[in-house]
């Protein structure tokens, strides 16, 4: 990076006016930039109280017709691939945007998990944005501009092929700043896929925790929220029985009584109690894990009804509506001491009193869906993600619905893509973050790049039953070929006392410990994804539709 030739884009209110400014040196404040070793560190000097609107800082790039674009989505959920450079983005609906974005309905339950609301979609070919970090590549090289520290506030990455451009803009809604503040730290690095990610988490001095691939169990995609001690007892006692090796088995979401009351638990479904859930499960020579969401909750909570004080507020003072799940529900301050030390009670309780070793933990966005206490959205993640991990220790933590770049680190394992259908479905999705098959796979493929660095990746997991499935077996087998080769923990949620010996004989198979080497995976023609790979030595070549499962 250059940075005579750097310009900027800054929009920013002072003493009750708004301002324009296109230098490093305004009227109301100054940038100290400089580059040091491949890092781009901009300090903001601010000479009276500013509210920054827009924030970009814009280097030329020349872009070449067979260059891809990778950028990443802003969390867990939201879809991320490769373009070309007169691709473009899709998968958000006007009319989604405008309900969301322009209307009274915002704040009733539409989606909310994504970045909707508060970053402009593009809907021009040619222009490509993502969250904390992207690439640029050219066939095995890459060339990758990425943030060092979302704690200044979240750094989107926006290519912008038709003017020759890469934006690198911050997302500082509504924080006021004056006197010096580090503002943004960009890494650029050029080389072979593996060795520029290598140097680029070497640089944020991120490792990941966990180097185990895992397999085992999850109930929620067959039963959902409709779980018993009888159904997890039948599935867990069906596992066991089988000569393939499970190394985890993890209860979802129905257990407790209400979101947010997490140790209430449902006595109808669970007459003996969570402790002895976890106590049957290590008999059976398997790790216990336990879904939480635990910065939520619901109106009708008992957390929520004694203690409305505890969530995040809007501007009005009311406690803002998070997204749509359970009918509606709302978020956590983490700031606030009471609602702080109810989340480090839930989590003694569950990992220390009731034994359970995994906790996944869902919908983690819900902590930063509004910049608060003066805080960015970037800032209050981080935040959160430093609360998760003082709380679980050395427990292992399973994130989902979260922020890629503020657990860095701090989870062990994490969701890399949206859930998984039951079918294998092209549709146009209400908003990016949808449940999704292609979305997934994609995301599976193209977010390889973090596994064993930031964390160890889940794919989410495959299904291999008959019943209560909308997909050919082939293309079950497909899903559970990807996730073994791209992803590190492999969870089904299957009755495997149903299977038949092909269905025990392709589990055995996904589950088999291989030695992979990925050589290459991109697209190669429209929707066909075409990926090579070395598997215990041997080249294989894998080539599929993404958006109807089908091999070619």
């Amino acid at each position: 990076m250059d940075i005579a030739q750097i310009k900027y884009r800054i929009k920013y209110k002072a003493e009750g006016k708004t301002y324009i400014c296109n230098s490093c040196d305004c009227q109301h404040f100054s940038l100290d930039a400089k580059v040091d070793g491949g890092v781009l560190k901009v300090v903001l000097n601010a000479k009276v109280k500013i509210t920054f609107l827009k924030f970009d800082i814009i280097l030329p790039y020349e872009y070449g017709e067979k260059d891809r674009i990778f950028v990443n989505g802003y969390q867990s959920w939201t879809d991320s691939m490769e373009y070309e450079p007169n691709g473009k983005m899709r998968e958000l609906t006007r009319l989604t945007e405008f309900l969301v974005t322009k209307t009274p309905l915002k704040r009733i339950g539409l989606p909310k998990s994504g970045d909707i609301l508060f970053w402009k979609y593009p809907r021009k070919s040619g222009i490509f944005y993502g969250w904390s970090y992207g690439y640029v590549r050219r066939g095995e090289d890459v060339e990758i501009f990425g943030s060092l520290n979302e704690r200044y506030g979240y750094t989107v990455v926006t290519f912008d092929c038709n003017n020759k451009e890469v934006v690198i803009s911050k997302e500082l809604e509504s924080v006021v700043y004056f006197g010096e503040n580090k503002m943004l730290e960009l890494a650029h690095i050029c080389g072979k896929y593996d060795e520029a990610f290598d140097e680029y988490f070497d640089k944020m001095g991120v490792k990941s925790r966990e180097d185990k691939k895992r397999c085992g169990y999850t109930s929620w995609y067959n039963y959902y929220n409709r779980i018993s001690q009888d159904v997890i007892n039948r599935d867990l006692d069906a596992i066991s029985n089988q000569d393939i090796k499970f190394d985890c088995f993890q209860i979802d979401d129905g257990y407790q009584e209400n979101i947010g009351d997490w140790l209430v638990t449902d006595k109808v479904k669970f007459p003996n109690g969570m402790k002895a859930v976890a106590d049957s499960i290590h008999s059976k020579g398997m790790i216990a894990g336990l879904w939480l969401a635990p910065f939520a909750g619901v109106r009708k909570s008992k957390l929520f009804k004694e203690h409305p004080e505890w969530f995040i507020k809007d501007k009005y003072g009311k406690p803002y509506n998070t997204g749509h799940n359970w009918g509606g529900f709302y978020s956590l301050d983490i700031y606030n001491e009471g609602a702080r030390a109810y989340i480090k009670h839930v989590f003694d309780v569950v990992l220390n009193d009731w034994g359970y070793d995994l906790v996944k933990l869902d919908f983690l966005y819900g902590a930063c869906v509004l910049p608060i206490h003066n805080k960015t959205r970037g800032e209050i993640m981080c935040d959160a993600m430093d609360l998760l991990r003082e709380c679980c220790k050395d427990k292992l933590i399973l994130g989902c619905g979260v922020p890629l770049m503020p657990a860095f680190g701090k989870v062990d394992y994490c969701r890399i893509g949206s859930d998984v259908e039951l079918s294998w479905k092209n549709k146009k999705h209400k908003i990016r973050d949808d449940v999704s098959t292609p979305h997934t796979i994609c995301n599976t493929v193209f977010r390889r790049h973090l596994n064993g660095r930031a964390w160890m990746n889940d794919p989410d997991v495959f299904l291999l039953r008959d019943y209560n499935m909308k997909m050919s077996f082939e293309q079950r087998k497909l899903v559970a070929k990807i996730n073994s080769t791209f992803g590190s923990l492999l969870f089904i949620s299957d009755d495997v006392s149903t299977y038949s010996q092909e269905q025990k004989d392709a589990l055995k198979a996904t589950f088999a410990q291989k030695d992979i080497k990925i050589i290459s995976a991109e697209f190669v023609d429209k929707d066909i994804m075409q990926t090579v790979f070395e598997e215990n030595g041997k080249p294989v070549t894998l080539k599929f539709n993404v958006r109807n499962g089908e091999y070619v």
